[in-house]
């Protein structure tokens, strides 16, 4: 399978947006599988983030997990005030912690504008953005999470298994 839609601006990107190699992660913030793929994540970003460009999606399985919907809309609420990749660490980094409250005080340790986020997480604009995302990794074939493409494909490998690929193809 293919990604689909390709990577473009509407995306969170890191590392060198220029790179050769494009890694595409949807993933489900309360996913448990997607917690241990994310300090490997770290890693690869830490060794390889001037020679690669990651790409985070949301694919919320809202069915079996009660608050990955909530998390992905919080990720982007804080994305309004310039945070995603902070509020994105913060939740991996405190995944077992998650309840109700626990979005709410993640945003007031990234001191963000609390009655901005909470208007924000609401919106239907977010909203649509978390679904266009999920959309998008249906169409490329994602059934689970984390869930890997490189370059455009699908990749049928973990985290660590994706470290290693890119540890042995780049210079």
């Amino acid at each position: 399978m293919s990604l689909k839609p390709a990577v473009s601006k509407n995306d969170h990107t890191q590392g060198n947006q220029n790179a050769d190699i494009v890694v595409v992660e949807y993933g489900d913030y309360q996913c448990p599988y997607c917690g241990a793929a994310y300090p490997v994540l770290k890693e690869l970003m830490k060794e390889f983030g001037t020679q690669i460009k990651f790409v985070f999606r949301n694919f919320p399985l809202s069915e079996i997990h009660e608050y990955a919907r909530s998390a992905a809309l919080a990720a982007e609420a804080a994305n309004l005030q310039g945070k995603f990749w902070e509020m994105h660490d913060a939740i991996y980094e405190n995944q077992e912690d998650m309840n109700e409250n626990f979005l709410l005080e993640l945003a007031e340790k990234l001191d963000l504008n609390i009655s901005q986020f909470k208007k924000d997480i609401e919106s239907s604009a977010l909203a649509e953005k978390v679904d266009s995302d999920f959309e998008s990794g249906v169409l490329s074939g994602v059934n689970g999470t984390p869930s890997f493409f490189i370059n455009g494909n699908k990749f049928n490998g973990g985290a660590e298994d994706l470290l290693q690929l890119i540890s042995e193809n780049v210079n």
